[in-house]
């Protein structure tokens, strides 16, 4: 028996529409499990800025098993030791910050890999990625399902890009457009003419080479405006937004 397919990577691979996501920040299994019925083609478990454990991302996981939505989980940092724990726990499309070279991407893919193609830990006996040992073949065939997406949100990681797209092992790459304005010396003004111009060229560049093209966008314009420029996946808005917006909205009515 193999690693169960991953119909995220799969999705990202045929771009044949773009797939239109939901950030989840509120770490709480509950609150994924309903967002799991809303339609979404994937959710974001962020572990970067949200105040997720491995715990609460398993619950999370554990929540999605039975959704149409993909589980994709940004990792709080690109560091081998996270990226295992992640991958044993279940996740099978990852996504890491601050992306900002080739051989950063590299590096990733060799985290998400195992021996000899990569560095990531033996211990599928044990995890729940790997059914606590009842996929038998889980371990030959893990590689494959797995789908690597590194964030670009600096200069250094937009000049970057075409390198970092074209890194073998990588399935796409994510803008992130709030940490590249503040790095272009924008803060808090990702509709800023030289932030644009930044987010279309790395669009531009990542679909040329022949990678799917991520972004998240939290007002319905800029969201039209990047799958225009190529966005093949998009987050657009966040759990957190679209609760307090909703129940201000209710209170207002009254």
């Amino acid at each position: 028996m193999p690693a169960p397919p991953n119909a995220f990577k799969a999705a990202l691979a045929a771009a044949d529409r773009p797939l239109i996501g939901l950030w989840m920040a509120m770490h709480n299994a509950f609150a994924a499990e309903i967002l799991g019925e809303c339609g979404y083609d994937w959710l974001v478990i962020d572990g970067e800025h949200a105040p997720n454990t491995l715990t609460t991302i398993v619950a999370q996981l554990q929540a999605l098993a039975a959704s149409r939505a993909a589980p994709v989980v940004r990792v709080p940092v690109g560091e081998a030791w996270v990226i295992k724990q992640v991958l044993d726990a279940g996740a099978q499309s990852i996504l890491v910050p601050m992306v900002a070279s080739a051989d950063q991407a590299a590096a990733l893919v060799r985290a998400v890999r195992y021996p000899p193609a990569g560095i990531r830990g033996v211990g599928a006996s044990f995890a729940r990625a790997g059914r606590f040992g009842t996929i038998p073949d889980y371990i030959a065939t893990a590689d494959a399902q797995i789908a690597l997406i590194p964030q670009i949100e600096s200069r250094d990681g937009i000049a970057a890009v075409d390198a970092i797209a074209a890194t073998e092992g990588v399935d796409g790459v994510f803008v992130g457009p709030s940490d590249l304005a503040a790095d272009m010396g924008h803060p808090g003004q990702t509709g800023h003419p030289e932030v644009q111009a930044a987010i279309e060229h790395a669009l531009t560049r990542i679909r040329t080479a022949g990678k799917a093209a991520g972004i998240l966008a939290t007002e319905e314009a800029a969201a039209r405006r990047y799958i225009g420029w190529g966005a093949s996946f998009i987050a657009v808005g966040g759990d957190v937004g679209v609760f307090r917006t909703a129940a201000r909205a209710l209170r207002a009515r009254f």
